[in-house]
């Protein structure tokens, strides 16, 4: 019989992602969502918000419940009492990267300090919502995984990350560097973010929260110039100083490292960055209109030096 999956959201980037990627394996995927947004073909929709589910779910069963859409404790007490009239053989919660205080040894390991009742000095409210949330996870839920991934890409991907410097590359723009672009990022597939979570449901590994991502980290440089080779142009780069980073990058000007060592004994391979981003180039020429831009080209052309020194 099909395996039957319960994926939370299911019309957004990640969520949606995930039951897409079930779909195509053949499992019966139902999308916990309040049907504001187009639905993906292929799959049931149970339409509720998560805060106020009642008796929805009650006398249903799922092999998997993957929960992508827990960002605090409340989300997480809510599902957690409607899932007590369900059963489940193995839950999954998408956590993040951020719940490691910046003031922890890197790489980053599962086991170390999480940023508990402090204001993570980058993410804020955000690490401290999903420290919340995973603690809740933990107390609440049986047979629960962890994943905490550091920044996800791939196809579908509404942040304005990628996209921009896709955009930059189209534009045939000479790309605007923080710096001397030296400073290291870590990203994972979506793709490669599905196949771990079906790892796990098939495994059932003993440890249960895991680090994920790619092995390798990359500079600033490198990824954008993976970016501009993507979309087939030439990279000319401008060093910015001085100047608030998210003002024109997408990223915060903050580096860590994930160490992935237990993610990589199930799961050895990952998607080389350069093949994930041309996949995201063509998914993102067809697909701009779910994409929200920011205003970086903007600040860019009203904020910044006409003609700085060019970095190549």
């Amino acid at each position: 019989m099909a395996r039957r999956i319960l994926v939370t959201g299911g019309t957004v980037f990640v969520s949606k992602y995930i039951a897409r990627y079930f779909a195509g394996l053949g499992a019966d995927v139902v999308v916990l969502n309040r049907n504001t947004k187009e639905q993906l073909e292929g799959v049931t929709v149970i339409e509720a918000d998560r805060h106020a589910l009642g008796n929805v779910l009650s006398g249903q069963h799922f092999d998997a419940v993957i929960d992508v859409t827990a960002y605090n404790a409340q989300d997480v007490d809510d599902l957690a009492r409607a899932l007590e009239s369900v059963t489940f053989d193995t839950y999954v919660m998408i956590s993040s990267s951020a719940v490691y205080p910046t003031t922890n040894l890197q790489p980053f390991v599962e086991n170390g300090r999480l940023g508990l009742n402090s204001k993570h000095e980058v993410w804020g409210q955000y690490s401290e919502g999903k420290v919340a949330a995973e603690r809740a996870v933990l107390e609440q839920i049986a047979n629960a995984y962890i994943i905490r991934p550091p920044y996800l890409y791939g196809p579908m991907n509404n942040i304005y990350r990628e996209a921009f410097v896709f955009d930059c590359a189209d534009a045939e723009r000479a790309f605007r560097l923080p710096g001397d672009g030296e400073m290291r990022l870590q990203f994972f597939h979506v793709r490669d973010l599905c196949r771990f979570i079906d790892v796990i449901i098939a495994q059932q590994p003993q440890q249960h929260v895991f680090n994920v991502g790619n092995p390798e980290s990359v500079s600033v440089r490198e990824w954008v110039e993976l970016c501009y080779r993507a979309a087939g142009k030439p990279l000319e780069c401008v060093a910015v100083h001085n100047v608030p980073q998210r003002s024109f990058f997408p990223f915060y000007d903050y580096q860590y490292e994930l160490d992935v060592r237990a993610q990589r004994e199930l799961m050895p391979e990952t998607t080389p960055l350069a093949e994930g981003l041309r996949e995201s180039y063509a998914w993102y020429s067809t697909h701009r209109n779910e994409v929200v831009p920011k205003p970086y080209m903007k600040f860019i052309d009203e904020e910044l030096p006409a003609a700085p020194a060019s970095v190549r």
